[in-house]
């Protein structure tokens, strides 16, 4: 039973980081191809302002509390939860900039770690084992950790150059771009 258990939980936290990670990659996407005018605007206006996609993600993410706290999901609801969630996450923290610096451009440094930290996180719930620990798993699971700390720091190193070469016309794009 309890194998059952954990089995169905790390489904669920496997349905979490794919739906976060495709969402993140498409949100990404999606708005650097309206903001260079490759595709329509379809950023939603309401009055002249415009509504970011972390408020979609608030929204998502209120629902999937509500659903849970006031429903017993079924299997198969609790996948579409589990999807839901991972969407709302990375709608939200794609844009977790902007939670720091209201007004602040979309391409904020903040945003890319916030990420990269929740993906990381996700990651090692998804398929670090939660019970049973042995000294290989725990070995394993420390080298996990360690490999994710070292790509994080190599990549705070290599990020300032990258950002002196494309953050300008990120933000250029940004300026031009309907929002």
């Amino acid at each position: 039973m309890l194998k059952k258990y954990l089995n169905s939980s790390k489904h669920l936290q496997r349905l979490v980081l794919t739906s976060f990670v495709v969402t993140f990659a498409c949100a990404r996407i999606v708005v650097l191809l309206i903001m260079t005018r490759d595709i329509p605007d379809l950023f939603l206006h309401i009055g002249g302002t415009h509504v970011h996609h972390l408020n979609y993600g608030i929204f998502l993410l209120s629902a999937v509390g509500a659903a849970l706290l006031f429903t017993t999901p079924s299997k198969q609801w609790l996948s579409i939860i589990a999807i839901t969630y991972g969407i709302g996450l990375a709608l939200t923290f794609d844009e977790f900039g902007m939670w720091l610096h209201l007004g602040g451009s979309y391409w904020q440094r903040a945003s890319f770690d916030a990420i990269t930290i929740v993906g990381g996180i996700l990651l090692l719930a998804a398929y670090t084992p939660p019970t049973h620990w042995t000294w290989r798993r725990f070995a394993g699971a420390i080298l996990i950790v360690t490999v994710i700390a070292v790509f994080c720091w190599r990549l705070s190193l290599t990020l300032p150059s990258i950002e002196q070469k494309f953050l300008p016309t990120l933000q250029s794009i940004e300026n031009l771009g309907p929002h």
